[in-house]
């Protein structure tokens, strides 16, 4: 199948970017010295995760326990759900460990952190908890100076049925930076933070072995990552355009695109309209907070992904696309029934709109349009 034979909208996957992606963030980290964990909560595809960790599978993030459940299945057992753990979830974590899932929660909270050590745990094992810092982001987290954090790993390493597993953080305001300087400097912050508890935590007398940090952004940049043992980064799969104006992507190196048909003109509004609008695309207006306002997502020829000049997705209803430019709209080059694909703004919102990916491989003959094979991807919770 064909490009041109796929009913829109659909998400297409570039399995050559795809693995140029997945290859240089691979030797990234092995030039930093530390452990990859990529996290798979943008992909949420087997298939993808068999490239993220170079070729066998290892060590993954994810941010669900239904994503936990579905790697398992493929195969996947030393898995790190990075959101935090309620207590209603405790016999669905028991279940999968007992399945064979080396599974790591994690918890930001004293009370939780008894729940854990009072719940009767899996049958073999134990409860393995990582307690999660705020270096900065402020949304989940204690802070390495707080009180709470001593509490959380001392009761979890006195439990019968758990085990404290260290500590992880997650520098989500390095995505506010707009320069490199400012995104290493993010990067020493969560950096400092991590090991920061991490040895006040060992001073204690607790064995602290994981030290996990690691946005793409800080993973990109960091200069120093002197005590921590793993970095977490995801997006650096696939890219999207609000990577791509923080320099760790490039426009020729995103992955991900939906192919969307045009089905409307408005000569006289100088505006094409396209079959993917807010559903097909994400509402996340990213790139809005940059100074190259991509809009919606870019335009882009349908048979090499490649931008048209000037064209951009400027506002999206449930299912219609509008498309501007920055002078007269290519009307003769966009008859209605075209297609063209889109390169997302925010790609984890856009993918998540999906349940497979269309592969192509832009290095293979013919121009990389032909549909190669479809992978599959979980969703929900």
């Amino acid at each position: 199948m064909d490009l041109d034979d796929l009913p829109t909208p659909a998400l297409i996957l570039d399995r050559a970017r795809l693995a140029r992606n997945t290859q240089a963030m691979t030797e990234r980290v092995k030039a930093l010295g530390v452990g990859l964990r990529p996290h798979m909560k943008t992909a949420k595809s087997a298939d993808v995760a068999g490239l993220a960790v170079d070729g066998n599978f290892g060590g993954i993030t994810v941010s669900t326990l239904n994503e936990a459940e579905y790697f398992l299945g493929h195969g996947i057992t030393d898995i790190t759900n990075a959101v935090c753990i309620v207590p209603a979830k405790l016999d669905q974590a028991a279940a999968l460990i007992d399945r064979g899932a080396d599974l790591k929660l994690i918890t930001d909270n004293a009370g939780v952190a008894k729940a854990i050590a009072a719940h009767p745990g899996p049958r073999d094992g134990a409860f393995k908890v990582l307690a999660e810092i705020d270096c900065g982001e402020h949304r989940t987290g204690v802070v390495p100076e707080s009180a709470d954090l001593l509490d959380i790993a001392g009761t979890l390493a006195a439990a019968a049925k758990a085990e404290f597993a260290g500590v992880l953080t997650h520098a989500g305001h390095s995505y506010a930076c707009r320069t490199e300087d400012d995104m290493a400097a993010v990067a020493e912050e969560e950096r400092a933070g991590a090991v920061r508890a991490a040895e006040r935590i060992a001073g204690a007398g607790i064995p602290c072995p994981t030290v996990s940090t690691g946005s793409t952004p800080c993973v990109m940049f960091a200069r120093d990552v002197t005590g921590v043992t793993e970095v977490r980064p995801g997006v650096y799969m696939f890219g999207d355009l609000f990577q791509a104006g923080l320099g760790t992507r490039a426009i020729d190196e995103i992955a991900i695109s939906v192919l969307a048909t045009v089905m409307a003109h408005g000569r006289d509004r100088n505006q094409v309209y396209i079959d993917a609008g807010g559903l097909a695309l994400s509402k996340d207006r990213a790139t809005a907070a940059l100074d190259d306002d991509c809009g919606y997502g870019l335009v882009c020829d349908a048979q090499t992904a490649e931008p048209i000049p000037g064209l951009r997705v400027a506002s999206v209803h449930q299912e219609h696309g509008q498309v501007t430019g920055d002078g007269p709209l290519p009307f003769d080059d966009l008859p209605v029934g075209s297609k063209v694909r889109v390169l997302p703004n925010h790609v984890c919102m856009t993918a998540a709109a999906y349940d497979a990916y269309n592969v192509i491989d832009s290095d293979e003959g013919g121009g990389g349009t032909e549909v190669i094979a479809t992978w599959g991807r979980c969703n929900g919770w």
